[in-house]
């Protein structure tokens, strides 16, 4: 597990990274490819921009903390903290009635399951910090 964590953590990081390089780079392309988006609001380019960077460097901070175990903790709980959000976000859309349950089904993989992903390997990045 001491060398498969940072590996599968560069893995995540990759996807968020090239994510949001996706967003960055074709915004309209990314806004209609993403199943469920659409339902979302209206097209916003500025607005997938804006959150194309975050997923960027949660991706970066994936990555370099796969190999850089000293900031492991700090990068890793970063992104996970803004994951996690984004996933309560969604749960929280439901909870009020903007969306309807099913959407939680439809975006658990790309929304709730990197989120606590990113919570595993924050908690094992912690609990291996001091060793």
């Amino acid at each position: 597990m001491i060398r498969t964590i940072p590996v599968l953590a560069a893995i995540l990081g990759a996807g968020l990274a090239g994510n949001g390089i996706f967003m960055l780079s074709s915004p309209e392309a990314w806004y209609f490819a993403v199943p469920g988006v659409t339902t979302t609001g209206p097209f916003n380019q500025h607005f997938l921009r804006d959150i194309g960077l975050i997923f960027v460097l949660i991706g970066l901070g994936f990555v370099y903390g796969a190999v850089r175990p000293g900031l492991r903790v700090l990068l890793w709980c970063m992104g996970a903290i803004w994951l996690s959000g984004h996933a309560l976000f969604h749960f929280w859309e439901v909870a009020v009635g903007i969306c309807g349950p099913e959407v939680l089904s439809r975006d658990f993989p790309a929304v709730t399951l990197p989120a606590l992903i990113a919570v595993a390997f924050s908690v094992w990045s912690f609990r291996r910090a001091d060793r």
